[in-house]
């Protein structure tokens, strides 16, 4: 019996002590909730745009907007083949030897050195150097967006497979270039289709992440 009494104590005083906790946590509950009903647009609008920031990064901002000034090229492009290109890997390898941000290949290096005339002493090692990547890759591509008027879709293709294939594809009527469709690339260049794909949505999703951003967009 005294043992009994002992724990009915016991238990009596945990259920007193727990009535001022019980109390906070429904008042805490209460302002949270409160808060979530005033903020809920808010919050929901946050949410929307934190995965986008995870995963469309911007790293490397300084030299995207330094280079597409001083190539008018669209910035957002150049983030979106970076995107595409390495994920942002500085020190990225492909399977065929393209290296670094932009994922350029040697004879590429070599083109874009000799257009643009640069007399330093760097070399195709120097590919994964972050500042110099972004600048021979927006060269590129502002070359490319001339060359096929503007658009993202054939700047893409060639980006990915040449331009001398792009080319022989307008020329034989593979494509039209003022109607171009990624379904027309053939077959057999399936891999090509699939970049463009993929540089469509990044660009479409940079666009809308950096529509804000008035210094980063103004050149696209």
């Amino acid at each position: 019996m005294a043992a009994n009494g002992k724990n009915s104590r016991r238990k009596k005083k945990r259920h007193i002590k727990k009535g001022p906790v019980l109390i906070a946590v429904i008042l805490l509950l209460c302002g949270i909730g409160w808060l979530t009903y005033l903020y809920h647009e808010q919050i929901i609008n946050k949410a929307k745009d934190i995965p986008n920031s995870f995963s469309y990064p911007t790293d490397y901002e300084e030299y995207v907007i330094r280079y597409s000034t001083k190539y008018k090229c669209d910035p957002v492009l150049v983030f979106s083949v970076i995107k595409v290109e390495s994920g942002f890997n500085k020190d990225a390898v492909s399977s065929v030897g393209a290296r670094g941000l932009m994922q350029l290949m040697e004879d590429a290096y070599d083109w874009i050195k000799y257009r643009l005339d640069d007399q330093r002493d760097n070399t195709y090692d120097d590919m994964f150097d972050p500042e110099l990547n972004i600048q021979y890759g927006t060269y590129y591509l502002s070359y490319l967006m001339e060359k096929y008027d503007g658009s993202v879709e054939l700047t893409a293709a060639a980006y990915h497979c040449g331009m001398n294939l792009v080319d022989n594809w307008i020329e034989n009527g593979t494509v039209d270039p003022d109607n171009f469709k990624v379904s027309d690339i053939p077959d057999e260049n399936d891999q090509t289709s699939n970049y463009v794909r993929k540089i469509r949505k990044a660009y479409d999703n940079y666009k809308d992440i950096l529509s804000s951003h008035g210094d980063i967009t103004e050149n696209s």
